[in-house]
């Protein structure tokens, strides 16, 4: 059996290689290609396909952008994003958003489908030339900790709550995605600012973004 697979990149010519790549393999079936991310996202939805690998940067809305409204959706899709950026930011959203795969453009062709292979798996799989990246990352989400120690005291939720918070989510959209009521959601609010010494929503708002890292 195959993995239906679709493909999302504004450049023809690097899409069509892409496409040949993916073909080459006898585990991959491409169902459709997308040149946009408008495209991208009606072709998931309608085709439900195994995986789709996505451009991070796309007209209407980049790959990122994808990636987030297809999670939202609750759709099974594993998701490898394709990027010409070694971007701890990129590479930070990514993760949280659940994706399966980060893979830079200029790796082998090799590579694109071993990270296929894993996201057909449930799997993920990281380029290793942004291991450096990574460990920044692990370096910087150690550092917030440490600074942060505040954030130990925050629940599951809580901590759920305020990652929420800094993608700017509204009460509205957290208690939506939670399956809990915005007034559960404002009283959450409410202990997190308690319990990190914060007054108001601006307050909140700006520690959420700045320790993003240490609430994974």
């Amino acid at each position: 059996m195959s993995f239906k697979v679709v493909v999302a990149d504004d450049h023809n010519i690097f899409r069509q290689g892409l496409v040949r790549i993916i073909e080459s393999s006898p585990d991959f079936e491409i169902v459709a290609e997308a040149s946009d991310g408008g495209e991208a996202i009606r072709l998931i939805l309608e085709l439900r396909p195994d995986i789709a690998v996505l451009d991070i940067s796309m007209p209407e809305k980049n790959g990122l952008e994808v990636s987030r409204e297809i999670m939202k959706r609750g759709h099974e899709t594993s998701l490898v994003i394709l990027t010409m950026y070694k971007d701890e930011d990129f590479l930070q959203e990514a993760m949280d958003l659940g994706v399966k795969g980060y893979v830079l453009k200029s790796n082998t062709a090799e590579e694109l489908l071993t990270a296929m292979k894993y996201a057909s798996k449930g799997e993920s799989y990281i380029s290793p030339l942004l291991s450096d990246v990574l460990v920044k990352r692990r370096e910087k989400i150690k550092q917030v900790k440490n600074d942060n120690p505040s954030i130990k005291t925050l629940t599951p939720t809580e901590k759920t709550i305020l990652h929420n918070i800094s993608q700017n989510k509204t009460s509205k959209q957290i208690g939506e995605e939670m399956f809990i009521s915005v007034r559960t959601v404002q009283k959450h609010r409410a202990n997190i600012c308690s319990k990190l010494n914060l007054s108001g929503w601006n307050a909140l708002l700006s520690f959420a973004i700045k320790n993003r890292s240490g609430l994974d």
